[in-house]
């Protein structure tokens, strides 16, 4: 059993990155792996205002937010799903955000496998690259990373579009076979 975390940052509870999240925890479920979803919507997470106190200091960060929790989940994990839908092809502002703060214990998530999940209007994949260079830039900062599979929910614009589309089955499966 691996613990497996999701971090969906779609502004949008039920949203199209939001509902593979869902269908992706349910396939971890039911393979028995132990599952938890972070909806960021509901949590506050300050931008980083580069005081270097974590990085420098190697103290806690001075904001009073969601993220120490956050991330002691993320360095506790084994896997790691970040869900985003994307905006003028980038990840949104909550995931990036998140990212961001990952800065004082970036060192710490070593070895952890990830996937990533997209959802956008766009229908052509390769325009995709950009958001997940952008999310290869943070795994890049980190000690052996490996990412596992990138679900690609494309053509969806509207909240709910995604629920008739082969990649639901998609997101289920992958999350039964990790």
């Amino acid at each position: 059993m691996q613990k497996v975390l999701i971090l969906s940052s779609s502004p949008r509870r039920g949203g199209n990155s939001d509902t593979l999240s869902d269908e992706f925890m349910r396939g971890a479920s039911e393979s028995g792996h132990s599952v938890e979803k972070i909806f960021l919507r509901d949590k506050t997470i300050h931008y980083c205002t580069g005081c270097s106190t974590c990085s420098l200091h190697g103290k806690p960060c001075p904001q009073k937010d969601d993220m120490p929790e956050i991330l002691d989940k993320m360095i506790a994990a084994d896997i790691i799903v970040m869900a985003t839908p994307v905006y003028f092809y980038t990840m949104s502002a909550q995931m990036k955000t998140l990212i961001d703060r990952c800065c004082g214990l970036y060192t710490q998530m070593t070895n952890k496998k990830f996937y990533f999940i997209v959802s956008a209007a766009e229908e052509d994949q390769s325009k995709m690259k950009r958001t997940i260079d952008a999310f290869q830039g943070f795994l890049d900062c980190l000690e052996n990373p490996s990412i596992k599979g990138i679900i690609y929910g494309l053509g969806v614009w509207h909240m709910g579009e995604v629920h008739n589309k082969p990649v639901m089955k998609e997101a289920y499966k992958m999350g039964l076979e990790i």
